[in-house]
């Protein structure tokens, strides 16, 4: 299986964000704190350039926190400050509006010396699809008008919004790149919800992730679906396990696997197995 999702709109999107770019002043690059290496999209690192780069690692309330203060310390090694964010909730919001204000106060500052008249600082909100750009903007506005969405590609358009009177964001949509050479990579995208659902073979994928919760959470696992441990070694087995206490079963008594995989796949995505991380930065 070789996932890839690379829809016509998102070329459209790179232009329009690399045609914005030399109209603001520091770019919020969005990673989803479960997997930040692998949601860092390195075509925008190209468009982004040498312009100040603030690091939010959102989706916080999903990762692992010690993970997440090991990802902090990473990004700030190599002068990007990082800062965690719950979109949902607002958590991080209020410190990354200050980093984002400390961010532009050298081009402000250049600008007011060479007798230009003061004005808002610009940010542009750039990262992979669903990572949660348009739900922190609400957060910021305080209702919702950057149209969001639990699906991968909501945000189509490039939208200018006003916060307050000193900040002005663009909200940009969601963009892959073209060619997912690292598969261990798309399968982490594919997983936590950057990429369709429909463009890849859903039950592989489903197959893979009880394999990893397996190796890596398998006291989670077995707590969550009330389980003994050990699990089995084979994943259809824990499936047909879980599917016999989730009672998802086809007509005529037969274990629905596919549906027990679902429920999984969903339960993972939203939290209910616990925090995960399955990105590990190299501090050393």
């Amino acid at each position: 299986m070789h996932i890839h999702w690379f829809p016509g709109h998102m070329t459209k999107a790179k232009r329009m964000i690399e045609k914005q770019m030399s109209l603001v002043d520091v770019v919020v690059e969005l990673l989803d704190a479960r997997i930040p290496e692998s949601s860092a999209n390195p075509i925008l690192e190209e468009l982004i350039g040498s312009k100040p780069r603030i690091i939010a690692l959102n989706k916080s309330d999903l990762a692992e926190i010690a993970a997440t203060q090991d990802w902090i310390k990473y990004y700030r090694s190599k002068g990007l400050p990082a800062i965690p964010l719950d979109s949902t909730t607002g958590q991080g919001s209020k410190p990354l509006l200050k980093q984002i204000e400390l961010a532009a106060s050298e081009k402000i500052a250049k600008l007011l010396a060479k007798g230009i008249r003061e004005r808002a600082v610009r940010a542009m909100f750039v990262g992979i699809p669903n990572v949660g750009k348009s739900s922190l903007i609400n957060r910021f506005l305080g209702s919702a008008t950057a149209r969001t969405g639990d699906k991968p590609g909501v945000t189509r358009g490039q939208q200018w919004l006003k916060v307050g009177k000193n900040l002005e964001l663009l909200d940009t949509p969601g963009v892959l790149w073209p060619r997912l050479d690292d598969q261990e990579a798309a399968f982490k995208l594919a997983i936590t919800g950057a990429i369709k659902d429909e463009a890849y073979d859903m039950e592989k994928v489903i197959t893979d992730l009880v394999a990893l919760l397996r190796r890596d959470y398998s006291e989670r696992l077995a707590a969550r679906y009330n389980l003994a441990e050990p699990l089995p070694g084979d994943v259809r087995e824990i499936l047909s396990l879980i599917g016999a206490k989730r009672g998802c079963l086809r007509s005529g008594g037969e274990l629905d696997l596919e549906k027990a995989g679902k429920i999984v796949f969903m339960e993972f995505r939203t939290g209910k197995l616990g925090p995960v991380t399955l990105d590990k930065p190299d501090l050393y």
